[in-house]
């Protein structure tokens, strides 16, 4: 069972032990959602993107397109886009969407005029320096707030060689490969120490769509044409491996649940949930887009999330639920996040009785019992989702503290969580 509460003005979740079961329907894929309605201002003549969903981010992305782009039209679940670049005439805000900030700055350089991006909340202390190193290196001009938003950038972009270090985060590399085609020459990418190589492949699958090819070399070197044409397209947008991550752990933890909306196939980097689960011990049955995971007993596990790291939230969830220590590598994806990731678990599940150890790159999970406990979102969506799936099966009352946080990838996550909540 859960209760939202206000009181003294701050809005708290409660969530009480519980057993999980039934069918949802998994989020839209908000990582899709932002590279097609991107892609699609810069398609010449009209696109629809279907089932875009209406969490923060893409409502950031949607308000900067109606800037950037001719036209933009919503009817209901359906987001019409005339392509076409014009001046925004003011500053956009990308709200808190890392994605959003990094990928708009690469397509309003390729305008004349200067064009300011700005962010609210966390963004403004997530680090953008590699934005403005890549294109001033592209020709174009950039200037920070010493390495952080607000942005202002001015084209043209005008291609070339360059050399990036996406260590710290591909989302930059996502700017450039899909503004790169609407560049003056072709660009040659030499790419170091890329970590989230399933983003990259969502990225060179939704510039596919609207008809541009990019050729790589084990994600190493990057050749984009340019100047090249995309083309308008009709864009479904699938559902979301990351959101429906944390029912899928939950259904482990506390009983059984089909999650539905999600592709076999996918390219989405958070598929790799069904690893774990299936290493754990869960019954996982996976079809082709559906996914029905049921409770078992559940015992440690080791995961390399470098390539994946918003599943630790869910991972050390899931982790607090199995006897022995689980293992997950990665932590150093973690610090420029919502929140310093690594630190808001340890904290937060340390309220809650579960120890999380932090030694060099990888964090180590004891399981045991969740206890009753007030815990704090650090205003981080996952970090509030991690919690609530981990208090299913404890020994007690959760309180989350600014558990609205979730609006920014799911907005729908506390009311499907109560729908699929069993009470005794």
């Amino acid at each position: 069972m859960i209760v939202l509460l206000i009181v003294e003005g701050k809005m708290q979740q409660i969530i009480q032990p519980s057993g999980i079961g039934g069918k949802l329907q998994a989020p839209p894929s908000k990582s899709e959602a932002q590279r097609a309605i991107a892609i699609a201002a810069l398609a010449g003549g009209v696109s629809h993107i279907l089932g875009s969903g209406d969490c923060q981010d893409v409502q950031a992305g949607i308000r900067i397109v109606s800037s950037l782009a001719r036209r933009l039209e919503e009817n209901e679940d359906l987001i019409i886009i005339h392509g076409g670049l014009r001046e925004p005439g003011h500053v956009l805000d990308c709200g808190e969407s890392g994605l959003g900030m990094r990928l708009f700055s690469a397509i309003a350089a390729l305008l004349p005029g200067k064009v300011t991006l700005t962010g609210r909340g966390s963004l403004m202390s997530r680090p953008m320096f590699m934005v403005c190193d890549a294109l001033k290196a592209l020709g174009a001009h950039c200037e920070s707030q010493g390495g952080y938003a607000p942005l202002t950038v001015k084209g043209p972009l005008r291609g070339g060689d360059i050399v990036m270090d996406a260590s710290i985060s591909s989302q930059m590399l996502t700017g450039i490969l899909i503004a790169g085609p609407c560049a003056l020459s072709p660009l040659h990418i030499r790419v170091k120490n890329l970590k989230s190589k399933p983003y990259v492949d969502l990225t060179l699958q939704a510039m596919r769509a609207f008809g541009v090819e990019v050729e790589h070399h084990q994600y190493e070197e990057f050749f984009i044409p340019a100047p090249a044409a995309y083309s308008p397209a009709r864009f479904h947008v699938e559902g979301d491996w990351s959101g429906a991550s944390f029912f899928l752990v939950a259904a482990a933890i506390a009983g059984s649940i089909c999650v539905t909306n999600l592709r076999k196939q996918s390219l989405q980097a958070d598929r790799a949930i069904l690893g774990a689960l299936d290493q754990c011990g869960a019954s996982v049955v996976a079809g082709e887009d559906s996914v029905q995971v049921s409770k078992n007993q559940l015992k440690a596990f080791h995961f390399d999330a470098t390539h994946c790291p918003d599943l630790f939230p869910p991972l050390v969830a899931l982790g607090a639920h199995c006897q022995g220590v689980s293992r997950i590598a990665g932590v150093h994806r973690l610090f420029a996040k919502e929140s310093d990731r690594a630190i808001a678990l340890q904290q937060e599940f340390a309220k809650m009785g579960i120890s999380v150890i932090i030694e060099n790159d990888t964090m180590l999970v004891k399981g045991g019992k969740p206890q009753r406990a007030t815990v704090h979102s650090h205003y981080d969506h996952r970090i509030a989702m991690a919690c609530a799936v981990a208090a299913l099966g404890g020994e007690g009352r959760l309180t989350i503290m600014d558990p609205a946080v979730v609006d920014k990838s799911y907005p729908g996550f506390f009311s499907d969580f109560q729908s699929v909540c069993i009470t005794s």
